[in-house]
């Protein structure tokens, strides 16, 4: 085994803050889903239970496994493990409709007074309805990805902890913000049409493969500081700058346009294109029948 490789393993050891946190998330989602899949089966399927565990289990491989050992030895696990925190954890925990889940979940001698006056704050509502709005979400996300992947700003965290963990954060949160109009988890309502996340999606995939580009097919060394980490397995540091720039053009572009392509085709199904007053016709005929 390589010399790198082995130290980067023995030195690991299992970070107790994100993994109590994840734990508690999973249990307090797992305890107020058994509660409304039973009231509301259809409402709260298994699958949000599985998409929702899935997306605690991709941020613990993101920041609280053996990988987080390796982000400063090669860019492409540093490229995965931003993947898993924007673009594979946020949907996935989105898509469980995790609100009322974690408040069901939750002792309620601190739902009721503590949870419930804050989500019924109007200062409270209004910042996240600013939040949540499809152009905010977008810039928010683009302004991090950019933002964190210039030179200056990357290699800072990749030698100070405390900043590393300020851009794990900002990716994720981001990301949560970016998804959401996305995936609109229950209860939320939709801000813009359903048809408008086809651009938003697109233009994000655009961004992402600028950037991949840059990683791709510059030349040179964005980031010097890979320049002195060992060696592994012989790969160079622009063989490895240009792997990371494909993990993120191709994986990457697959997550954005995938759904882009479903809700296209939802939106252009027969049900959709019925007009609204075919559908009235059709209902006054029922009634005369």
């Amino acid at each position: 085994m390589n010399l790198a490789i082995r130290s980067a393993i023995e030195s690991w050891s299992p970070p107790f803050f994100p993994i109590t946190i994840f734990v508690l998330a999973l249990v307090l989602y797992s305890r107020g889903f058994s509660r409304l899949h039973r009231q509301m089966p259809l409402r709260f399927p298994t699958r949000r239970l599985v998409a929702f565990s899935g997306g605690i289990a991709a941020l613990w491989i993101a920041i609280a496994s053996p990988l987080e050992q390796f982000d400063d030895l090669l860019l492409q696990v540093h490229m995965v493990q931003h993947l898993l925190l924007m673009l594979v954890a946020p949907p996935l925990l989105l898509a469980g409709a995790p609100a009322i889940p974690l408040i069901r979940g939750l002792p309620i001698w601190l739902a009721k007074p503590v949870v419930g006056p804050i989500s019924r704050s109007r200062s409270v509502r209004a910042i996240f309805r600013w939040l949540t709005e499809p152009l905010v979400c977008w810039l928010a996300f683009t302004l991090a990805t950019w933002g964190w992947h210039a030179p200056a700003a990357f290699q800072l965290a990749l030698r100070s902890d405390t900043v590393h963990t300020l851009e794990h954060a900002c990716f994720f949160t981001t990301a949560l913000m970016f998804w959401w109009p996305v995936i609109q988890p229950w209860p939320s309502l939709p801000r813009w049409p359903r048809w408008t996340m086809v651009p938003y999606l697109l233009f994000a995939d655009m961004q992402n493969t600028a950037l991949a580009a840059l990683f791709t097919f510059t030349g040179k060394l964005l980031y010097p500081y890979y320049a002195t980490a060992p060696r592994i397995a012989g790969i160079s540091p622009l063989d490895d700058q240009i792997m990371a720039g494909m993990i993120m053009w191709v994986p990457a572009s697959l997550v954005y346009l995938i759904p882009g392509v479903i809700i296209l085709f939802r939106y252009l199904s027969p049900r959709n294109l019925v007009q609204p007053a075919d559908i009235a016709l059709n209902s006054r005929l029922t009634s005369i029948r």
